[in-house]
């Protein structure tokens, strides 16, 4: 049950995270909120390293590596400008079209294929992301779909989608020739390198948007980081298909804080579509 309950957590820190990124891209330039997210958030899982046994590194872990965290400095930006140009209710759902792009890319990476169940979820998914735009449907059959890609966001979240799935199968990888908490400070570290040359091009004046807005980023990095540590501990007292799927929930969550606190429309049709998007999750991940 205790195993449950933490990956609950990391499902709520995750949602709270995406708050802080939404708040903090509102003031500050995206380069510099991504990279802090990932600069700060190492910072706070470094200490971690203390307490757990450094493996011996090979080939397969720095090439996962390199791909992986190179792959997801860019993810990271186009997430983070994503909550720039649309609502977080609209954006995060739209994190569904990973697992659903995972059937394709974890065949071909590390040779694993979907099981029937699998692609009821994919079509769940598919509904749910049509009633996130359900209210253009009066228009014609298929206008809620391009609608909803219209947004500038919603089109930068599937690309970070797609990406996130070829990133899932080289983290696997990267834990396998390691360990989750060393690949996972590794990770971080790493992409605040590969994000570092792109905030030096910003102008001094913006640079100094870090230091006066350390109000959002700091809480934005740390409920990264203990996310990442409930999700680790989750994973250690239950399976981890369990884990992931029950931090899909913050999904859910985002929607609702989007109502709540950012006062978005539509969270009806928002929330019935999301709904429909984790089930699809759900059945992927435990029957997939």
């Amino acid at each position: 049950m205790i195993g449950f309950l933490f990956a609950f957590l990391s499902a709520f820190s995750v949602s709270i995270e995406t708050i802080f990124s939404k708040k903090s891209v509102k003031n500050i330039n995206e380069y510099l909120v991504a990279w802090s997210l990932r600069f700060f958030a190492a910072l706070f899982l470094i200490p971690l390293l203390l307490f757990i046994e450094i493996p011996e590194l090979n080939n397969q872990f720095w090439t996962a590596l390199l791909v992986s965290g190179g792959l997801k400095a860019i993810t990271t930006v186009l997430f983070i400008k994503a909550l720039k140009y649309s609502d977080i209710s609209i954006v995060s759902p739209i994190i569904a079209f990973t697992p659903l792009f995972l059937l394709i890319t974890s065949p071909l990476i590390i040779g694993e294929f979907p099981k029937t169940l699998g692609f009821i979820g994919i079509l769940l998914i598919v509904v749910g992301s049509y009633f996130l735009k359900i209210k253009e449907k009066k228009k014609g059959y298929l206008i809620p779909f391009k609608a909803l890609f219209k947004e500038r966001g919603a089109q930068l979240v599937i690309i970070v989608a797609f990406l996130w799935s070829i990133t899932s199968n080289f983290d696997k990888i990267g834990v396998q020739n390691s360990s989750p908490i060393f690949w996972a400070v590794s990770a971080n570290i790493f992409i605040s390198l590969v994000l570092f040359p792109a905030i030096l091009t910003k102008p001094r004046r913006n640079l100094k948007q870090i230091t006066g807005n350390f109000k959002t980023l700091v809480p934005m990095a740390l409920f990264s980081a203990l996310a990442l540590v409930f999700q680790m501990i989750a994973i250690e007292l239950i399976l981890v298909v369990y884990v992931i799927s029950i931090k899909r929930l913050s999904i859910l969550m985002n929607v609702l804080w989007g109502y709540l606190i950012f006062k978005e429309k539509g969270i009806k049709e928002r929330l019935v579509g999301t709904v429909i998007m984790i089930a699809g999750i759900f059945l992927i991940a435990l029957f997939g």
